[in-house]
């Protein structure tokens, strides 16, 4: 059965959530990156519409290719659900499409997108495959960017970063990447139990998200069973900062949250 609540958590715990919820949010930017600019912004596959628009925007604004990469995986469900929920976006077709049709089709259909802008990836499944066939995309169509800002599920945004680092290190014309989760979430204690502040239409569960949470930080190890260099050598080295070694050993010994930690694997 799907847990559609969760509840309140101790003010170290939720201090704690917040902390490596941020720090995987990994933003480059004070705020938004306008007007920073990039020659291209790369919008990965994921369920989250708030960080979908906010690529859409960017590009917009910059009038700037936007490739939206993302076939079929194991996670394209919770897209089509997303959508069929937005109270504009639901008259998109979802079934059977990639998520990088869905996602081209938000940002043509709702933010005046020309084709020209779109680039296309719809046969990566999962984030390694987001980066190496983004650039292989790029290589093909001889587009040489200096930046690329990359934007993802807020979640997974540091590894999504530190993989396309890893897929590049061998590009003699490797961009510089840039990243932007489009949002960065905050948790807070109400009297229904635990929600995002400020309310957003389009965001995770509270229960998904602290899952996907809490699964992020043993695959940015880099160790023997993690994704860095050491391990099986999806990402770049990833540095782990004090605050949120200390906040991964408070969330790790919180009974509420050992259920969700003991749902994740690598």
């Amino acid at each position: 059965m799907q847990i559609t609540t969760f509840p309140a958590l101790a003010e170290t715990t939720l201090a704690a959530a917040n902390t490596l919820g941020e720090w995987l949010a990994q933003n480059d930017f004070v705020g938004k990156p306008i007007p920073v600019s990039a020659d291209v912004v790369i919008l990965a596959g994921n369920a989250v519409i708030p960080t979908i628009d906010a690529a859409c925007a960017l590009a917009a604004a910059l009038n700037t290719p936007l490739l939206v990469t993302g076939g079929v995986g194991h996670s394209t469900r919770f897209l089509y659900d997303a959508v069929a929920r937005h109270p504009r976006y639901n008259v998109l077709r979802t079934t059977r499409r990639s998520e990088a049709a869905i996602m081209a089709d938000i940002g043509r259909h709702f933010w005046n997108l020309d084709d020209s802008q779109l680039l296309i990836e719809d046969k990566s499944t999962n984030c390694g495959e987001n980066a190496r066939f983004s650039v292989d995309l790029l290589l093909s169509l001889g587009i040489k960017p200096k930046t690329a800002m990359v934007v993802q599920d807020p979640t997974m945004q540091r590894r999504t970063v530190a993989t396309f680092a890893r897929i590049s290190q061998q590009c003699a014309d490797a961009p510089h990447w840039l990243s932007w989760p489009g949002i960065t979430p905050r948790l807070c204690n109400t009297p229904a139990g635990l929600a995002f502040q400020p309310q957003q239409e389009g965001l995770w569960p509270v229960y998904r998200y602290l899952s996907l949470m809490m699964g992020e930080v043993p695959r940015l190890r880099d160790d023997a069973t993690g994704y860095g260099p050491k391990g099986r050598d999806f990402l770049v080295h990833v540095d782990f900062p004090s605050a949120v070694e200390t906040a991964w050993q408070v969330l790790i010994a919180d009974e509420t949250l050992a259920a969700t930690l003991a749902s994740r694997s690598l």
